[in-house]
């Protein structure tokens, strides 16, 4: 062991000549075979010792260094409004109900409450993005989160984008009576970027990003990440994004929209969605923020203070 620790200190005394211009120590009496082994060893982990000490001053350099961002935005709001398609909707009115010139309509004062109870929650928690999402289908999801979002652009200065995230069945195109491309799925394919597929309507604040084509195996690509940039790119620029998604319970997408937004509102339908089948929802977003449920489709005199009314006639029952 001593041999060792001679040939150790002598290679480490050559090296620190040869880096720093000082003289080696003169080289000793010539050794026994047993002894040049161990000092040829002993050179060969001196020599690799300094590569290894130029890695980790790098490490330390890199520790050091101040991280670079993670995600630089590059968007602003003139490019919002110069780049977005805009074109005067033809919203329905039967199931829009902000868009036309009556204040106090059915059902525009439960919605009121509605922002008012969301506005209320975000003073405790970050509530930005909001799914909207049901049970089962027809159940008026799309109803409630059109309303919602020009409920929530009618507030002055406010900015509102509203996303038809159920490309499956889509329905807030016809609803606004506009057109369904390019959208969403133009974007996740690759076919668009963000200001291109953005619509802006009549409503002041209020903005759309449609269904867009049709698209096969829409989950798939929903988990593709370019939804999630889309929503990290465009969420400075609005005080509230809405999205639409399909059913929680025959497809996937909606708990993995859920993924990407603040909370969740779930629509149920009175006396059709079944209980276990709401129950079974619910744990679709187990580990989410459950924002609400909203109860819709109750008989024109329900409680005002508790429900919200269904804007969806139906129609009259023939007598036998």
């Amino acid at each position: 062991m001593s041999r060792i620790h001679e040939a150790l200190k002598r290679a480490e005394q050559e090296r620190a000549a040869a880096l720093g211009g000082q003289p080696a120590e003169s080289a000793p009496p010539a050794a026994s075979p047993e002894s040049a082994v161990d000092e040829t060893l002993a050179r060969i982990a001196v020599r690799v010792a300094p590569t290894e000490s130029r890695h980790e001053g790098r490490a330390a350099v890199a520790e050091a260094a101040p991280p670079a961002p993670s995600f630089v935005n590059e968007l602003n709001w003139d490019m919002v409004l110069s780049r977005c398609a805009q074109g005067r909707w033809n919203p329905d009115s039967k199931t829009m109900l902000f868009c036309n010139q009556e204040e106090n309509g059915r059902g525009t004062e439960q919605f009121r409450t509605l922002r008012s109870r969301l506005y209320y929650m975000r003073e405790r928690l970050p509530l930005k993005k909001i799914l909207v999402t049901s049970a089962l289908p027809k159940e008026g999801k799309s109803f409630v989160a059109a309303n919602l979002a020009q409920v929530l652009a009618r507030q002055h200065g406010r900015r509102v984008l509203l996303i038809d995230g159920d490309m499956r069945a889509p329905r807030l195109q016809a609803a606004f009576g506009t057109t369904s491309t390019p959208g969403l799925g133009d974007y996740l394919l690759g076919e668009g970027d963000e200001l291109s597929i953005i619509q802006k309507g009549t409503m002041d604040g209020l903005f759309f990003i449609p269904c867009g084509r049709t698209v096969e195996h829409p989950a798939e690509l929903i988990a593709n990440g370019r939804l999630k940039v889309l929503l990290q790119r465009l969420e400075p620029l609005f005080d509230w994004i809405v999205l639409d998604s399909p059913p929680a319970i025959p497809v996937s997408d909606a708990s993995q929209l859920a993924g990407f937004c603040d909370g969740v509102m779930l629509v149920v339908r009175s006396n059709a969605t079944p209980y276990d089948s709401a129950q079974r929802a619910r744990r679709e977003f187990q580990g989410k923020t459950i924002v609400g449920v909203v109860l819709n489709g109750i008989s024109k005199d329900g409680s005002y203070a508790r429900y919200y009314y269904d804007v969806y006639e139906r129609p009259p029952q023939s007598k036998a």
